[in-house]
């Protein structure tokens, strides 16, 4: 997925992504290890979204970015 199509979704949406990603990097990791994945291209993939949105998540952080947010403002 595109950094473009992650920053439509919520931040909400990219936090639940980020721990979502990171099971299933390890749940990759796991089944190249036992030697059960077939495509060991989609670990690589799953770690390459994973930085994506960890980029959104800093940028939000610092203010370069805002993200959009179903929480009330203040």
């Amino acid at each position: 997925m595109k950094a473009s199509e992650y920053r439509e979704r919520t931040l909400e949406e990219i936090r639940q992504l980020s721990s979502d990603l990171k099971e299933d990097i390890f749940n990759l990791r796991f089944q190249h290890a036992t030697g059960q994945l077939d495509d060991v291209s989609r670990l690589t993939q799953a770690r390459r979204d994973l930085a994506r949105v960890k980029t959104l998540l800093r940028e939000h952080e610092l203010g370069i970015r805002k993200l959009i947010s179903k929480e009330p403002q203040p």
